[in-house]
């Protein structure tokens, strides 16, 4: 069997594909997650084969909850989930550690074939993806992460700034004291030369940090 755990934020989107892949004879759900801190729990006390991953969750979005499953060495391979199809979201989950990416008005039948392409070692990407790797090869992690001015924790306090958390509570979240949230943000607004938490919220919508409307 196939264990798969489901993370969306959308309770109607996580039980239609819960009920969905129990009706395939060789898949089983194994967990549920609302959000990317949540997910990366779950994998940790679930051990599944295959995770689909929502890109955009609160608190911590599909792409820091790949990364950090890849830097707890999970075995679990990521499908990224998403109505997105932008070159920076995709190549940002892919280079965080996922291989494969669905997007959301996919069929059943095609993400059912991706949880088998996957866990079977391969690579799945929806066609209208493919055009954002080059010659099939996922992007360098490294080179990635390389290019971004902001650290792991500074892109945590930039998603949960941006989703309008007061900076106690951002604090009480990420376990560290109200002047280190500060000096995060402060440190993420002289980075990307950014003035004002509007700006500062359109920044990390653009970049796939948070699923914020603006």
């Amino acid at each position: 069997m196939i264990r798969i755990v489901v993370a969306d934020d959308h309770r109607l989107i996580r039980d239609g594909l819960c009920a969905l892949i129990r009706s395939e004879p060789d898949m089983e759900v194994v967990g549920e997650a609302a959000d990317g801190r949540e997910a990366v729990a779950t994998v940790a006390n679930t051990s599944p084969n295959v995770v689909l991953m929502d890109v955009a969750m609160p608190q911590l979005n599909g792409v820091e909850a790949t990364r950090q499953l890849a830097r707890l060495s999970s075995r679990a391979k990521v499908i990224a989930v998403s109505m997105r199809n932008d070159r920076q979201v995709v190549r940002g989950i892919l280079a965080a550690g996922a291989v494969g990416y669905l997007l959301k008005d996919s069929a059943f039948d095609e993400l059912a074939r991706a949880v088998r392409i996957v866990d079977d070692g391969k690579i799945y990407l929806s066609p209208s993806i493919e055009r954002h790797v080059e010659n099939g090869a996922l992007p360098d992690r490294k080179k990635h992460l390389d290019g971004s001015p902001l650290s792991a924790r500074e892109r945590e306090v930039l998603q949960l700034v941006a989703e309008g958390n007061s900076t106690r509570l951002i604090a009480k979240q990420l376990h560290i004291g109200i002047k280190t949230v500060e000096t995060h943000r402060r440190h993420v607004m002289n980075k990307l030369e950014l003035f004002s938490v509007a700006e500062l919220t359109k920044y990390a919508v653009r970049s796939g940090v948070s699923s914020l409307e603006v």
